[in-house]
């Protein structure tokens, strides 16, 4: 069935109905927040977004004393939009209330386009991003080499984690087997684990120490079940793959920021099936591709294609064995991508 298209009239209701939603939800919001500043608020402190909830934030106190209370905070309406991971000054207020007072400065944020194209953070504070794959769902090195950009583009160091490593011997486990082995050749951290059989997840929490870490991938690669084995309080439900797809099915509804034991921190966010390169440029794909490093602005044509002009310096590394030619097609589709 062909996909019903919006007129502009019913396209100028459905808006005009979403924004009277938002403005009633504002103006209850804003009513609260208002009687939570007229009321006692405790003295200003740091703290720490572990959720998001709309206009809502669950926040962490950074006191030590009150390390394991959580409290529901209002946002002022001047300060820009949070996202787990922030650190923010605070107020506590009663019943485990508290108002946002302002935001304090990020050192890295993870970034995506919205259905709408709008470039949105995801994530605050990031030191590692853990781009998760396994043999099934099957594995797409193009949707990694968008990770792998769009960790470039944020500064945020990359992990590549291959779960369900017991399922390698299988059917399925031929392609994740040599994306393994290409990323490992260009000197990329990988692991391989198992959340099912608990395979190897000892290595993965040293990974984990003394770092806030974010899991990103495919829909159905295990991130929950992941959190899971790492955290068991942390419930997170699991999907099971679609038998008509073989995709994941979303279970992760925001992302939310989990505590270590041992130190360190995990924020799991919303499975995504495509991470969009929206915010980026042409210099920032080219970045995210360390291998090309050495043959980016040889071509005899500046504005090559990498395509078939004679003179192309990557066209030149393929034939001599330095870039393979999967990689050089994703590096094209990315590229064909952000035009």
């Amino acid at each position: 069935m062909a996909k019903r298209t919006l007129t502009r009239r019913q396209s100028w209701r459905i808006d005009k109905i979403q924004q009277e939603r938002v403005a009633r939800a504002e103006k209850r919001e804003a009513r609260m927040l208002d009687e939570l500043q007229g009321g006692e608020l405790g003295h200003e402190q740091e703290g720490l977004v572990i959720a998001h909830f709309g206009v809502q934030v669950e926040v962490q106190p950074l006191d030590d004393s009150a390390a394991n209370t959580h409290y529901r905070c209002y946002i002022r309406a001047n300060l820009p939009a949070l996202v787990t991971g922030d650190r923010v000054a605070w107020r506590p207020a009663a019943q485990g209330a508290g108002v946002i007072v302002a935001q304090l400065p990020r050192h890295s944020e993870l970034c995506r386009p919205d259905m709408r194209g709008q470039l949105k953070p995801v994530a605050a504070n990031v030191d590692q991003i853990i781009i998760v794959f396994a043999p099934l769902p099957e594995p797409h090195a193009n949707l990694i080499d968008r990770y792998l950009v769009a960790a470039s583009h944020a500064g945020i160091t990359p992990l590549l984690l291959l779960n369900k490593a017991d399922l390698l011997d299988g059917e399925n486990g031929t392609k994740a087997g040599e994306l393994l082995a290409v990323y490992k050749r260009l000197g990329y951290r990988i692991m391989a684990v198992s959340a099912e059989q608990g395979q190897h997840l000892e290595q993965l929490q040293e990974q984990l120490k003394e770092r806030t870490s974010v899991f990103v991938g495919q829909s159905g690669v295990g991130k929950s079940s992941l959190v899971n084995r790492l955290l068991p309080q942390a419930q997170m439900t699991v999907g099971a793959l679609s038998p008509l797809t073989q995709k994941g099915t979303h279970t992760t509804t925001t992302a939310r920021l989990f505590h270590f034991p041992a130190g360190g921190s995990l924020i799991d966010s919303p499975g995504i099936r495509e991470f969009g390169l929206a915010h980026v440029d042409a210099s920032d794909v080219e970045a995210g591709f360390i291998e090309f490093g050495d043959f980016l602005g040889r071509c005899r044509f500046r504005d090559c294609s990498h395509e078939h002009e004679p003179g192309c310096a990557l066209l030149a590394a393929v034939a001599d064995g330095h870039i393979s030619q999967d990689r050089l097609n994703s590096f094209r589709l990315l590229l064909g991508g952000i035009d």
